[in-house]
């Protein structure tokens, strides 16, 4: 491993601790940070590069190619490459907090969101919207009894 990674770490590790009920372990032999169980950062076996959970993947491209990427192993993928030599503090910051919302589950973020006074964030796919009668839909498919 890179002996870089441990210089990364002292950078990283304050950021991610942060965030609620972050745990910090291994993924793949290399330090993984989880939420709830779910790897949501990690570095890469070369320790120059994190690896990111995100559904934004197509926007951190665009704004600087020369930082995020990925590889053809992770195009059908939710995650995002991150060159640490180039990403700046705050980006960091930023992805890190969107990708731990993707992985917390809605009651820790809930708890977040609301120790910060913010109003819950409501995911368009997680509401119902209500028939012309006022009822909620009818599910697509049925539930069977196992």
């Amino acid at each position: 491993m890179n002996i870089d990674v441990f210089i990364y770490m002292e950078r990283l590790r304050p950021l991610l601790l942060s965030l609620p009920a972050v745990t910090e372990g291994t993924s793949y032999g290399t330090p993984g940070f989880f939420v709830n169980k779910k790897l949501f950062v990690r570095i890469k076996e070369d320790g120059e590069t994190l690896v990111v959970y995100t559904d934004e993947r197509e926007k951190w491209l665009k704004a600087d190619p020369e930082v995020y990427f990925f590889t053809e192993h992770y195009r059908n993928y939710p995650w995002v490459l991150v060159r640490l030599v180039r990403v700046r503090q705050k980006e960091l910051k930023i992805l890190f907090q969107a990708a731990w919302r993707l992985r917390a589950g809605k009651k820790l973020v809930a708890e977040l969101d609301a120790k910060k006074g913010k109003a819950p964030v409501k995911h368009p796919a997680g509401t119902a919207k209500k028939s012309a009668k006022g009822s909620a839909p009818k599910p697509l498919a049925k539930k069977t009894k196992r």
